[in-house]
């Protein structure tokens, strides 16, 4: 019985090398391809920035009430927020600095990253925004300001379960339909986990709905 417990072993250990093997010249296919692109990124001539899809942030963002001393989160966002109001504004998520030298050239990478950085504040911004409107009971702006990020295809999750919450507190449930669409075109690796998260949340309303309706009709 040794022998071909033996073989069996010394199989598996071929069978792992092998497949190290592969994997080893995979990587290194990978890692040539790169560096192939980089090299090609790094010659790209400066092209221009005006097809870039800039950012605004709507005006009535800056007028938001808010305590400074009991909320310190809100006047934060505040601040970030009126501190971005002149500044230029790209969301950049999933594109790589390798992907954005070949589309505009490495003389423009100090500003592109800075376009990117200013919206990764202007999110968690909006962000923190919307969840203070929300303890304030101001739902209504809380939307928009949730909608308004949506729309910027921010991929903070929390942004779009929230959205969803109070599309339902709203009675208005059928608009997280549009949201879907929406997330699973993100360029995200948070796209798929997101989409779940709104269409579990959808199913569940659908539930609810169909027992509240055979409740109401019980003699």
């Amino acid at each position: 019985m040794v022998f071909p417990v033996l073989t069996i072993v010394v199989l598996f250990i071929i069978a792992m090398a092998l497949a190290n093997r592969k994997s080893d010249h995979q990587m290194k296919e990978q890692l040539d391809r790169f560096w192939e692109k980089e090299q090609a990124a790094n010659l790209v001539r400066k092209q221009s920035l005006e097809d870039l899809e800039y950012i605004h942030i709507p005006e009535e963002f800056f007028s938001f009430p808010y305590d400074a001393e009991a909320d310190p989160d809100a006047a934060e966002a505040m601040t970030i927020l009126n501190s971005l109001k002149d500044e230029q504004i790209v969301n950049f998520t999933g594109i790589t600095n390798t992907d954005l030298k070949l589309a505009y050239g490495p003389a423009n990478l100090p500003s592109l990253s800075r376009f990117d950085q200013n919206y990764t504040l202007l999110a968690r911004a909006l962000q923190s925004l919307a969840e203070y409107l929300i303890r304030k009971e101001q739902r209504s702006d809380a939307i928009r300001v949730l909608e308004f990020a949506v729309d910027t295809k921010t991929d903070i999750s929390t942004t779009y379960k929230l959205l969803g919450d109070l599309y339902i507190e709203n009675g208005s449930p059928e608009k997280i339909d549009d949201l879907i669409p929406k997330a699973a075109a993100l360029n995200s690796a948070l796209s798929g986990a997101i989409v779940r998260s709104l269409e579990e949340k959808r199913s569940d309303d659908h539930t609810d709905s169909s027992g509240q309706s055979s409740q109401d009709t019980t003699p």
